[in-house]
Order: C-alpha cells, then structure tokens, then sequence
C-alpha cells in the first residue's frame, strides 16, 4: 500500500507540474497577445484609422474609459470612438505615435497592461503637438480573444502652475 501512495503522490506533483508549465506557457502567449492588441492601436493611430484602433476594445457600452481630454470619461465603443473622430477631425496632418515602457501582466481571463504613448499630431495651420501620455489598459479574454475592457490615460500635471507637462520623463 506504501507503493500506491508514493505513485499517487508522484502522480499529483506530474500532474500539478504539467498544469503549471502549461499556464506558464500560456500566460506567455498572453502577453503576447496583449502586446499585439497595444501595438495595433499604436498603428491604427498613426494611419488615422479609427476602425483599427477600435478593433482593441470590446464593441459594446461595457468600455470605459478615462481619456486626457474632456469629458471626464466615454462610456461605451460609440463614444470612445466618437472621442478619436473628433481628434483626428482637430489635427487633420500627419500623425504618429510609438509605445515605450509596456509591462503586462496577466491572469486567467484578465491582464492589465501600462505604458508609455508618445504622439505627434499636427493641426491644420501645420503646428505639431507632442506628447508623453501615460496608459492603462485592463484587459478581459472572451471567445479566445484579447480586448480592452476599461482604459485610463494621463498626463502628469506640474501641482504649482496647473498645466500639463506634456513631455514629462521618469
């Protein structure tokens, strides 16, 4: 009877090995996902393609979203959605942006994941606004896939004068 005990246990440490190794794996590809979901935003802003940016965040009016510019939030994909038409109809020149400082974490169905946006747009006198925008995106796996459910975007703001430091560093 020893024996049958010592290969359950055996067992049940190859079992709970296997299932570890394999969310460990998982977890992995995940993150990737994730990364993608970030990056195509990145791209979807850079083309002025709000169909390709929508495409990161679920279709519904369960989003929620804190952006940098009023109002104070944008429930649902119809508002949010509004918020980067108008944008890109404010700053109708060129655009770009790229991603730094991305770290993902993720559990089971959930992942959050924060960064660092840096923008340029430009207006239609051709001046250009830059900046460091600070992102949160929380994320919830549904049918396989990866979409932001919540997002929170900031900019730090200097507490003395009240303005915004648009290019503000670690």
């Amino acid at each position: 009877m020893k024996g049958f005990g010592f290969f359950l246990a055996l067992a049940g440490v190859t079992i709970l090995t296997t299932m570890y190794a394999s969310r460990v794996h998982a977890s992995s590809n995940d993150k990737s996902e994730i990364t993608a979901v970030e990056q195509r935003v990145i791209e979807g802003f850079r083309a002025k393609d709000v169909d390709k940016i929508m495409s990161g965040y679920v279709a519904d009016e369960s989003l929620f979203v804190f952006d940098v510019v009023p109002p104070r939030e944008y429930v649902g994909a119809k508002a949010y959605r509004k918020d980067w038409e108008d944008l890109f109809a404010q700053f109708p020149g060129p655009t770009d942006a790229s991603m730094s400082e991305l770290n993902v974490i993720t559990a089971g169905t959930f992942g959050y994941a924060h960064l660092i946006v840096h923008s340029v747009l430009t207006d239609k006198d051709g001046k250009k606004t830059e900046g460091n925008v600070r992102t949160t995106d929380v994320f919830r796996k549904t049918g396989g896939k990866w979409l932001i459910v919540h997002e929170h975007n900031s900019i730090p703001v200097d507490l003395a004068t009240g303005k915004a430091d648009m290019m503000a560093k670690p």
